[in-house]
């Protein structure tokens, strides 16, 4: 049985080796994450090498950094077009948020910016563009971030990354369509290539005998996988970097596009695999086999700091409610363009649209000029988002700057949990609760991204 005394389950020799090479951030010291063209070998039984794009010359780049201590990381932009880093699910200041126009000015080919902030929570999150969003994010420009709690460095045996990220690459190695009519008023354009960490399957190693902590990022423009673990008991131990109030079941657990979970498991002597059961034949994501490192057998599972997202009340909020809905360029926006003087084009709309929120559709690969705010929010104030997917098809919404509770849903029984991310089957209806405390005007969008550049974006304004 579970107890909810924390256990330190490793002594020094007894890590696993990590599957990946970090970047430590420590205090002061910057980090410089160079965007620019590199080459990675996704294509297999082929030499053919496919020109991603990346931060750094190892794909997924992971950075590891404690909470509460100021980070400095400066973007270099060696690409052929703008860009900028949204930090996806941290708490952090508008200015820092990364949203090209909206929060800076985009950083133009061979410019640098200098993105600042103490990230207030521990966990598991990742960085992106938000630019040309669609290409940038489907040639690889991402990289996950764990932020780790002063003092927790250690709590598990081993401390696993597992990047899901599919690729659409010609039979040479260059990279096919990012975006198509069809997949864009669909479900999304799929990869024909399945990776995780880069690789078919990821390979990675735990010692037998100890707490192994996975953490499972999505950050696939389009594909949802529906999670199973295979030689261990699993347990979902933290939501989009969050603690859960207590363990949740592994099986079955649906993780679409910018969705993470961290899964705790006791490393057996055989191995552990981590299986995509959303078709009838279950596909490995990753492999995990003992190493040769033997960890101090333990019962009791390490157990997480308890978040420090302010808690919601949701008897005390104001209560909204968000339609998802097909759509196209709504009339109050082009009211709103012809008072102002602007034609259609001047939001980049590009030649479809097929999404909206509340009947109004903000389409297009740049943010310079805005439409009128999805509400406005009161700075402190209490609110619960009502969210009804119209459409047959499921999206992934993503609201910037706060973390919210997911309540309960009218389609399936709901373990309230926190998130930054909340996926909305077909004719569902979710209630999400969360204090708006980061004044700013905040992106709330599908992230299948396609979903999110052809309309099924719009932000609130916090004051």
């Amino acid at each position: 049985m579970l107890t909810r005394r924390r256990m330190l389950t490793t002594a020094a020799g007894l890590m696993a080796l990590p599957p990946l090479r970090f970047a430590h951030a420590a205090g002061p010291a910057p980090i410089d994450l160079v965007a620019r063209e590199r080459s990675l070998a996704l294509l297999p039984r082929s030499p053919a090498r496919t020109p991603i794009w990346a931060y750094a010359d190892d794909w997924p780049l992971v950075l590891r950094l404690p909470r509460g201590e100021t980070f400095r990381a400066t973007l270099h932009n060696e690409l052929a077009e703008h860009t900028t880093i949204h930090w996806h699910g941290l708490r952090i200041p508008l200015a820092m948020d990364g949203v090209p126009y909206m929060t800076q000015k985009p950083v133009e080919p061979g410019q640098s910016f200098a993105y600042e902030f103490a990230p207030p929570d521990a966990g598991t999150f990742f960085f992106h563009p938000h630019c040309d969003t669609v290409t940038q994010l489907g040639r690889g420009l991402a990289g996950a971030l764990i932020v780790e709690e002063p003092g927790e460095r250690g709590l598990f045996a081993a401390d696993l990354v597992c990047a899901i990220k599919d690729w659409q690459i010609n039979p040479d190695g260059s990279f096919g369509a990012f975006i198509t009519a069809k997949g864009a008023s669909h479900a999304g354009t799929f990869g024909n290539i399945e990776t995780v960490n880069g690789k078919p399957v990821a390979e990675l190693a735990a010692p037998p005998g100890g707490w192994v902590r996975l953490r499972v990022l999505n950050l696939d423009s389009s594909r949802i996988v529906v999670l199973d673990l295979a030689g261990a008991q699993g347990h979902i131990i933290a939501t989009d970097g969050n603690p859960t109030d207590g363990p949740i079941p592994v099986k079955g657990w649906r993780l679409g596009p910018a969705m993470r979970v961290d899964i705790a498991f006791r490393m057996p002597d055989g191995p552990v695999v981590l299986n995509n059961v959303f078709s009838t034949v279950p596909r490995p994501l990753a492999r995990i086999t003992a190493s040769d490192a033997m960890a101090a057998d333990s019962d009791a599972m390490p157990l997480l700091s308890p978040s420090h997202v302010p808690p919601a009340d949701p008897r005390n909020a104001a209560r909204l409610t968000f339609d998802l809905t097909a759509g196209h360029v709504s009339p109050q926006l082009e009211a709103w363009l012809k008072e102002s003087g602007l034609g259609l084009d001047a939001l980049c709309l590009p030649g479809q649209t097929f999404w909206s929120i509340n009947g109004a559709s903000w389409a297009g690969q740049s943010h310079q000029l805005t439409p009128p705010p999805l509400a406005e929010l009161k700075l402190g104030q209490t609110y619960v988002f009502e969210l009804f997917n119209g459409t047959p098809h499921p999206h992934p919404i993503h609201l910037h700057g706060h973390t919210f509770k997911v309540l309960r849903s009218t389609k399936k029984q709901i373990v309230p949990h926190l998130a930054d991310t909340v996926l909305v089957a077909p004719k569902e209806r979710v209630e999400i609760c969360f204090i708006a405390d980061n004044p700013g005007d905040w992106m709330m969008h599908c992230h299948i991204i396609e979903h999110q550049e052809t309309g099924m974006m719009g932000y609130v304004r916090v004051a």
